[in-house]
């Protein structure tokens, strides 16, 4: 796809500048975000498949399983899409994009060169960068499929940046590629084994890559190589790699150790988890023991590895009739060879059509005509998109029973029945269960709501409403949610139930009596009513309430329930200090007083 001048926007904000890698499935320009005045990068799914409805459902795959990854270490998505871009012989093309954090660096492939190992200590650094992004998409349930140095990105500050996650396509690296059915998924030199088969790949698929990116990083060159992608397929399969110290003898025992793991044929025998094999990895380059076992364990487990073919027999064992036990694994191995060679003429044939190699231009690439087919994963995908991508395979559509799941939001697909990868014949019917959201939700706020408003999102948020009771709030209009019990932002489980306290419109007049003048009217306005005070006057003959204002009572009395608003009536005593009258003391009249009285009252007597 040439980009005709002038410049082409996407979504009316990404500037669609010049190309800056192209894939097998898709082309990425440089581009720029006018909108927040950026440089981004644009990745276009290739216009001659842009109508293949395969090919979209792994292009949306890819743009949903990155944006839901947000983490240092991997490239971030920013926005996804589609736009009618005008081709060059003139006609427009509706074709999906992608925006993408711009990356200014260089990959481990360029890194590398050719066949250039890289310092331990830098091995090591960047190849537990990539076991932290794997760590963190495995823990979200995304499998990246294809690491390999060309997906791994170092910026001018030296940090690991990991690409293309979610997409299973085939891609511009030099080295070998088994190009993408529904089965095989990854770059030749750094497939698992049970990508080679076509089986189901998980996690520990991943850590198999990584071993294999850690192989040419520590050595400069892959643990397999060969003349096709099939030979090297094969190897995977069957062979075990030298140890890397016999390629560079500076390389210590415990990080063979460690390398021969990940490469495990058995997936059961490789680290189960990033994690653990990040651990091993950091204590092999500090000199510390490994929990991964002694190099010359592998060469005798691999070939019993139940996942893998049996070993091929020795010329002596040629020489002699195989007896029937012998026979089946010979036949199995067989069967798997001739299964990837089918593979890689059937995808070699799908790439030439689709690069217009047989003439008559660009067409979308038709979807292989099989008995049976790879169910897709679907995992985020919305209902219309996993759909899509189960009906464009020849498979038919049914929409299962939703789930509660703590990672997938609600409405995205959560899994299919049969699993994704399960080997199906064609007009088998898939079943899609969606996520209904996570077990626990939190209870929403619905303070000041109206009840129909609280009802409302109680509901959304996947509760129901229990009891209403009403209460008197000063605050709080009348009809409108007071709290919630449980209260706001209490995580209970999806389905609980929620009983709300709604304000009656009514207050309760408080208790003021006693307070100040000033206190007792705050009082009553803080309870949302009104007053209206009337001022006797009293004296008293204490003289701490000299000229103090009280409220000595309030109607309607305290506790009444009354319509918000309402006016209530204070009185109020204006207290006047009076000292007390001073009253003078009696005086007792003395022993001759008295006599001189009492004759006195005698001598009128006898008169």
């Amino acid at each position: 796809m040439t980009i005709q001048s002038p410049q082409q926007m996407l979504a009316g904000r990404y500037e669609l500048r010049e190309l800056i890698g192209r894939g097998g499935m898709a082309e990425v320009h440089l581009g720029y975000d006018t909108r927040l005045s950026r440089i981004v990068a644009i990745k276009l799914l290739r216009s001659d498949i842009a109508g293949d409805p395969t090919f979209q459902a792994r292009f949306r795959r890819e743009a949903q399983s990155a944006a839901a990854l947000n983490h240092p270490s991997i490239v971030a998505v920013y926005d996804s899409g589609e736009e009618e871009l005008t081709q060059p012989d003139g006609s427009t093309r509706v074709v999906p994009f992608i925006v993408m954090e711009y990356v200014e660096g260089h990959t481990v492939r360029e890194l590398l060169g050719e066949g250039e190992a890289v310092p331990i200590p830098e091995a090591v650094e960047i190849t537990t960068g990539v076991l932290d992004a794997l760590e963190y998409s495995h823990r979200a349930g995304i499998v990246h499929r294809d690491i390999k140095p060309g997906n791994i990105m170092l910026t001018q500050a030296g940090a690991v940046k990991v690409m293309d996650f979610g997409i299973a396509r085939a891609v511009e690296d030099s080295a070998a590629t088994v190009t993408q059915t529904h089965a095989v998924v990854g770059t030749a030199q750094y497939l698992s084994p049970e990508q080679a088969r076509g089986e189901v790949v998980d996690a520990r698929s991943d850590l198999y890559s990584t071993g294999c990116l850690l192989y040419e990083l520590l050595t400069g060159q892959p643990p397999f190589t060969g003349d096709s992608a099939v030979a090297i397929a094969y190897q995977h399969v069957r062979e075990i790699p030298k140890t890397p110290s016999s390629i560079a003898a500076d390389i210590p025992d415990s990080l063979d150790r460690v390398v021969l793991k990940a490469l495990a044929k058995n997936r059961d025998d490789r680290y189960q988890d990033a994690a653990h094999m990040r651990a091993d990895l950091l204590a092999a380059a500090r000199g510390l023991d490994v929990a991964a076992p002694a190099t010359d364990t592998w060469a005798a487990t691999a070939v019993m590895a139940p996942e893998a073919a049996a070993a091929a027999p020795s010329p002596e064992e040629e020489s002699a009739a195989p007896s029937e036990e012998e026979e089946q694994p010979r036949r199995r191995w067989w069967l798997w060879v001739l299964v990837l060679i089918a593979l890689i003429g059937l995808g070699t044939l799908l790439g030439l059509s689709a690069s217009g190699f047989f003439g008559g231009g660009p067409t979308p690439t038709p979807t292989p005509t099989a008995t049976a087919v790879a169910v897709p994963n679907v995992s985020g995908m919305s209902e219309s998109d996993a759909q899509a991508a189960i009906e464009g395979l020849g498979l038919v559509y049914e929409k299962g029973e939703d789930v509660n799941s703590d990672t997938v939001d609600a409405g995205l697909a959560v899994s299919t029945d049969p699993g994704d990868g399960t080997s199906v014949l064609l007009g088998s019917t898939v079943t899609v269960h969606f996520s209904s959201g996570s077990a626990m939700v939190d209870v929403p706020d619905v303070t000041g709501k109206s009840q129909a408003d609280a009802r409302t999102a109680i509901t959304d948020a996947g509760l129901s409403v229990g009891d209403v009771t009403t209460e008197d709030s000063a605050d709080v209009a009348s009809g409108a949610v007071i709290r919630t019990d449980p209260v706001a932002g209490t995580p209970v489980e999806r389905g609980s139930t929620v009983s709300l306290v709604v304000s009656s419109g009514k207050t309760t007049v408080p208790n003021v009596v006693g307070m100040s003048q000033e206190e007792g009217q705050a009082a009553i306005t803080a309870a949302g009513l009104n007053y209206n005070s009337s001022t006797v006057e009293e004296t008293t003959n204490d003289e701490s309430k000299d000229d103090q204002y009280v409220v000595t009572a309030v109607d309607p009395g305290a506790g009444s329930s009354v319509d918000t608003g309402q006016s209530v009536t204070l009185t109020i005593t204006h207290y006047t200090y009076q000292a007390p009258a001073t009253i003078a003391p009696t005086q007792q009249p003395t022993t001759a007083q008295s006599a001189e009285a009492n004759d006195d009252e005698h001598n009128q007597a006898d008169q």
